[in-house]
Parts: structure tokens; C-alpha cells; sequence
């Protein structure tokens, strides 16, 4: 493995050149620089451990990490290592829809957990989730356990909400990169019933896109507690053999309101605790007040 003065002036330097927030870049790249007695003797896991809790020490980027990878580290989210995790993350986890329930009533609820899968592994489930929808007279999108999911992923469940016309949701801003946008591609079958979205404080990255987009665009109301505050797109970057960065490279800005929910979360329209978000969703369908 990599000596330590060598690992943390490498890790030292990624911050520096490729962190998003550059403005706060030099205070955690120095943070780092002085860890170099602390990680002596100590084993990988616990290593990344303390990075990460040195890394996130500035301003709480809880995408900023070190991970411990016994299996391998990787620089790239689209290289086999990656691709074969998340292929087996899919099927594991259905591609991140976890419940798909119609209720008494009509009302049709989609949970989505732990992570939605990228845009190929998670499209014949998030298909098959708004086929058992489509009757649903109102939507109910609980996202109180959802950690994260790509961007086109998110784009291809907007589909299937927004209507008939492409919608511009937002871009990506690669710091020294170029710009992606981001749309919505019409599904063919899509439910035009109202619709609330539920949130917890565990709610992250791209769980929060997706109920902030929504919010944004004034097709859904947010009913539960602040999300998490993650919207910085990462990249993944091995360090040594064992230890692999996220390191946030990029700021989404959505496509309304010109900015994102880093830092901030996702604030609902109808704050109640987690554990009620549900039935209170429920109760405010039957008697709108948001």
C-alpha cells in the first residue's frame, strides 16, 4: 500500500484541483495535511475512517469520503469493478423500488430504497412500478429511506410524472468541465394524479433530486423533515490498492430555481416527523391545506 506522506499529499492535491467548492478547498486540504501521526499503525478501514472524519470536518460535505474497498479500489463509476457491484445491487434491491402498494381509494404508493440503480440496471423495474400505477387516482413517492441514485435514473422516473413534453430538469457543472443537461423523456404511460413525496433527514443526493425537482416544478407537495443536504455529484478516484475517493466535482443547478439543495436539504411543504409523513400525507389528500 502507499505510504502515508504519499497518500495524503495525493489526497491533499485532488481537493485542491478538483474539489467543487473551491473556496473551502484549501482549509480541508490543509486539515489532511497534518493527520500523517494519527494514521500511523492504523488499518485501512479504520484509515478511511478518519479521513473521511477529517475531510468532512470544514463544512459537513457528507458526499467527501474516503471508502475502504477490500475487494478493490476504482477510478471511475463505469469500469467493471463498478459495473458488476451495481448489477448485483440491482437484483438485490430491484433496482432501488422497494414497495409498490395501491390502496383503498386509489391512492397508489411507491417506495424507492436504499439507492436507485444507474439508468440501464434500474429502467425494467421502474417500468414495471409505474405499469402497477397507472390506475392510481393519487401518488404517494416515499423517499424517507431513500440514499441516493443517479441522475438519469431520476430523469427516468420525471418521465413518467411531467407530462407529455420534455422538461428541462437540470444541469451538471463540472468544475474545469463541461456542462450536461438533464430531461425528461415523455413515458408513454404516465400518471397525471397528484402527487405528495415523502422525506426523512436520512433522504440523500439523488432521493433529494428527485423530490426537489418535483417540488420545484410545483408538480408535487414535500410532506416530512428536511432532507440530508447532499447535491454534489462525485467521482471515484483509488488512492491505493484498498482506499477509493468521493470527491464532489460537480454542483447540480436546477433548471427553476438556479440553485440546489447542498447543505440545505429539500424543505417540505408539510414538516411532521418521518414516522407520521405517511399517515399525514394521507390525512392531507383527504383535506388539502399546504
Amino acid at each position: 500500500m502507499t505510504g502515508i506522506p504519499e497518500l495524503l499529499d495525493r489526497l491533499q492535491a485532488l481537493v485542491r484541483e478538483r474539489y467543487i467548492l473551491e473556496s473551502d478547498a484549501p482549509a480541508i486540504a490543509g486539515g489532511v495535511a497534518e493527520l500523517a501521526p494519527e494514521l500511523a499503525g492504523l488499518e485501512p478501514e479504520a484509515m478511511a475512517e478518519t479521513l473521511t472524519r477529517r475531510l468532512q470536518r470544514v463544512n459537513n460535505d457528507r458526499h467527501l469520503r474516503v471508502r475502504h474497498r477490500p475487494q478493490g479500489a476504482a477510478t471511475g463509476f463505469g469500469g467493471a469493478e463498478y459495473e458488476a457491484l451495481h448489477a448485483a445491487e440491482a437484483q438485490r434491491n430491484a433496482g432501488g423500488i422497494r414497495q409498490v402498494r395501491l390502496l383503498d381509494g386509489g391512492t397508489g404508493v411507491l417506495q424507492i430504497a436504499p439507492y436507485l440503480s444507474p439508468v440501464h440496471l434500474a429502467e425494467p423495474y421502474v417500468r414495471a412500478a409505474f405499469t402497477l400505477l397507472a390506475s392510481a387516482t393519487s401518488l404517494v413517492i416515499d423517499l424517507r429511506e431513500g440514499r441516493g441514485g443517479t441522475p438519469r435514473t431520476v430523469a427516468l422516473i420525471c418521465g413518467y410524472l411531467l407530462g407529455k413534453e420534455p422538461v428541462h430538469l437540470q444541469d451538471i457543472e463540472e468544475r474545469g468541465g463541461p456542462t450536461r443537461q438533464y430531461w425528461t423523456t415523455p413515458a408513454a404511460t404516465r400518471i397525471d394524479a397528484p402527487i405528495l413525496v415523502l422525506t426523512s433527514r436520512q433522504t440523500f443526493s439523488g432521493c433529494e433530486e428527485l423530490a426537489y425537482n418535483l417540488q420545484a416544478l410545483q408538480r408535487a407537495k414535500v410532506v416530512g423533515e428536511t432532507t440530508g443536504g447532499g447535491a454534489h455529484p462525485v467521482e471515484s478516484i483509488a488512492l491505493t490498492d484498498v482506499l477509493e475517493l468521493h470527491l464532489p466535482s460537480a454542483r447540480s443547478v436546477n433548471a427553476v430555481t438556479r440553485t440546489n439543495w447542498e447543505q440545505v436539504g429539500v424543505v417540505p411543504d408539510l414538516t411532521c416527523a418521518a414516522e407520521d409523513a405517511l399517515e399525514t400525507a394521507l390525512r392531507h389528500q383527504e383535506s388539502p391545506k399546504v
